[in-house]
């Protein structure tokens, strides 16, 4: 029987293959939590629910808003229509064959 070194983020509970990936994810987790304490401070009558949407929301793209804010605000609507564009394509057009979801962690994805 083999033996197989896994870490798991204890934020969400979600499992990695190696550290490295589960250290990028916990930093965004944190991120998330601080952008929705921020949101939540400073926006009266903001939903808990809607505060973490958009904490999860400018974490996860944290390095296309650092380049918006550095001086080319349009790569913030370019993103939005290439996302748009590939929401249209039917499910077996956009995930190929042999494609993982990026939403599930590689460990989940090869039980």
């Amino acid at each position: 029987m083999a033996v197989v070194a896994v870490w798991k983020c204890d934020r969400d509970g979600a499992m990695f293959d190696n550290k490295k990936e589960a250290e990028e994810h916990d930093k965004m987790l944190e991120l998330a939590a601080n952008i929705t304490s921020l949101v939540e401070r400073h926006i009266d009558g903001i939903s808990e629910g809607v505060g973490e949407e958009i904490g999860l929301l400018l974490a996860r793209r944290r390095e296309v808003l650092a380049k918006a804010c550095k001086g080319k605000p349009e790569i913030l609507l370019k993103e939005e229509e290439e996302e748009s564009a590939q929401k249209e394509q039917p499910e077996s057009e956009g995930q190929g064959e042999g494609e993982q979801d990026d939403r599930v962690t590689p460990l989940a994805a090869n039980q």
